[in-house]
């Protein structure tokens, strides 16, 4: 296909109707799968849930026409980095995490996303630093410790967890920034696909071990299609989409909502639990993304 380059939008270009509505299907989309991996893991093995996501992930794009995607030798050494940073580390670690917490709380703990993508997107990729993105940062920061405090607490295992998906937040704000180039020159749905089909790679020896020591029941697989088909395939389209129209940054807010989907699924299905400190630390994280975000607006 052509690379045609996409013009940087605006700093101070308003989310258009058609943002939102990206906006909002991503934050649903992506706050439902903490709670489709909780039921995933009630038969099947982390490693097992993993690699279904994203077979089936990849499946749903292949389908989709247009999809393919030759890349200029610059940018592959790129796509192949981002395939790991974006998919195979935090679609192996959530699983896993969630083997030590509910499923209320990672989705409560992924929301330090948005200030990862902005600290990288300050110190890696020049964006301006200003009182504002600071004082943001440092609420980020605080944040982010309020909430793995409860963790602590609680015994290694826990702690375990916290950390699990902290490390995956990490991953998905440093990919938010990697990946924009590659959007910007190639669309949405050929990036995805590609990111997705070498990430079956990075993931087949953990997930081919894992199916072995699966069981099969109706609901947790039912769960693992949803997660893989909508979860995976539509919701990274959906994303690509909003990070090349607005920005790495600006669309990692879509963790503003997803917390909120994640808990109050897990209370109504799972019966969750969440640490009062820890809702404390996300209002801290999410105040220091308004910060650091309108500071560039």
């Amino acid at each position: 296909m052509s690379t045609v380059a996409l013009p940087e939008a605006p700093a101070d270009q308003q989310f258009t109707s058609a943002d939102w509505s990206l906006f909002a299907a991503i934050s649903l989309i992506w706050g439902a799968s903490f709670l489709l991996i909780d039921i995933g893991l009630d038969a099947l093995h982390p490693g097992a849930i993993t690699l279904a996501r994203i077979v089936l992930g990849t499946a749903t794009l292949a389908v989709l026409p247009r999809s393919r995607l030759r890349l200029e030798p610059g940018d592959r050494g790129l796509m192949l980095v981002v395939s790991i940073v974006w998919v195979g580390i935090p679609f192996t670690l959530f699983p896993l995490a969630e083997q030590h917490i509910n499923s209320a709380t990672t989705g409560l703990v992924q929301g330090a996303a948005p200030i990862f993508a902005i600290l990288i997107a300050t110190i890696a990729y020049g964006h301006r630093s200003t009182p504002a993105l600071l004082i943001g940062l440092v609420l980020g920061i605080v944040g982010i410790t309020l909430m793995s405090l409860p963790s602590i607490r609680d015994g290694a295992s826990e702690a375990l967890g916290v950390g699990l998906v902290v490390l995956a937040a990490f991953c998905y704000g440093l990919a938010q920034n990697m990946s924009r180039p590659l959007l910007q020159r190639y669309g949405s749905r050929p990036v995805m696909r590609r990111m997705l089909e070498l990430a079956v790679i990075w993931t087949a020896p953990f997930g081919l071990f894992g199916v072995s020591r699966s069981e099969f029941e109706v609901g947790p697989v039912v769960a693992v299609v949803v997660l893989g088909v909508v979860g995976t395939g539509v919701a990274y389209l959906v994303m690509g989409a909003l990070v090349r129209s607005v920005g790495a940054p600006r669309a990692s807010f879509i963790t503003y909502v997803i917390p909120v989907v994640s808990v109050a699924l897990g209370v109504a299905f799972r019966d969750d639990e969440v640490a009062v400190l820890a809702i404390v630390g996300i209002a801290f994280v999410l105040a220091g993304a308004t910060f650091a975000g309108r500071s560039r607006t």
